[in-house]
């Protein structure tokens, strides 16, 4: 079991920074509204959490956020800069990486290709993040998952699903963001390697990385974050820091089986 992290306070955090704003927004697919007017905010080293049912808009908002979906209206800033309307690519370069539902890896790649992807923006030459910006970071990948590192000739696509799980966040890593958005990382794996991604994820917040988390585990979410966002029917219909959301009678029926 996870050990819960400290909830931040904010009336005793001095220089509390909002990394990340959402305001009002909406975004649909088609006729479609799948996300109706939402806020929300994440501070720079928080785990913030977003959880709710199958179909409640989670995914679509970390997509809206990293730009490969476009809101039909609302705001959202980064770091003080507006990034609505700016492609994905420009927003990864800003400073945000986002490891997709799914993993969605590259599978006739090797493991290390697919590393090379998630640099690609940052270049392999020398200078500011050039070659040896590259280097370090591969290996900071590698120091987390280890097993990459032993298979990293190995096509994507044979690994088993957990290896490809840390593949994903091995990628959105080498781009070396501020904020690092998780779409469902637990999502059929066992649960002795949804431990250790848990883990993982709480280590790099740690290591002052910024984490906005969607998750259908979501007692294990609430445990490890900071504060969380209840989402239903593409609407936010509570807020609050992760014990105290765990705590809500709520909470408890609708989400936590109990």
């Amino acid at each position: 079991m996870l050990p819960e992290l400290p909830v931040t306070c904010h009336s005793l955090l001095v220089t509390y920074f909002i990394m990340l704003k959402l305001e009002n927004i909406r975004t649909s697919y088609g006729r479609i509204e799948a996300v109706k007017g939402i806020s929300l905010e994440v501070g720079r080293g928080e785990i913030v959490c977003l959880i709710g049912s199958n179909g409640a808009g989670k995914s679509t908002t970390l997509m809206t956020i990293s730009g490969v979906l476009a809101p039909a209206g609302g705001t959202i800033y980064f770091e003080g800069n507006e990034t609505r309307g700016l492609p994905a690519h420009k927003i990864v370069s800003m400073g945000i990486s986002q490891v997709p539902e799914g993993r969605r890896i590259f599978p006739k790649l090797t493991v290390r290709e697919n590393l090379e992807m998630g640099a690609f923006l940052r270049g392999k030459g020398q200078g500011a993040g050039g070659k040896g910006d590259f280097a370090s970071q591969l290996d900071y990948v590698f120091s987390l998952f280890p097993v990459l590192h032993e298979r990293q000739k190995q096509l994507g696509g044979t690994l088993s699903g957990g290896e490809q799980q840390m593949l994903a966040i091995g990628r959105a890593l080498m781009s070396q963001p501020r904020l690092l958005l998780l779409d469902e990382p637990s999502l059929g794996l066992a649960p002795i390697i949804v431990g250790k991604i848990f883990r993982t994820i709480r280590d790099l917040n740690a290591g002052g990385l910024t984490i906005l988390l969607v998750e259908q585990n979501a007692k294990a979410a609430l445990r490890l974050s900071h504060r969380g966002y209840v989402m239903e029917s593409g609407t936010i219909t509570g807020e609050g820091p992760g014990n105290e959301l765990l705590s809500d009678p709520h909470i408890k029926k609708a989400y936590l089986g109990e």
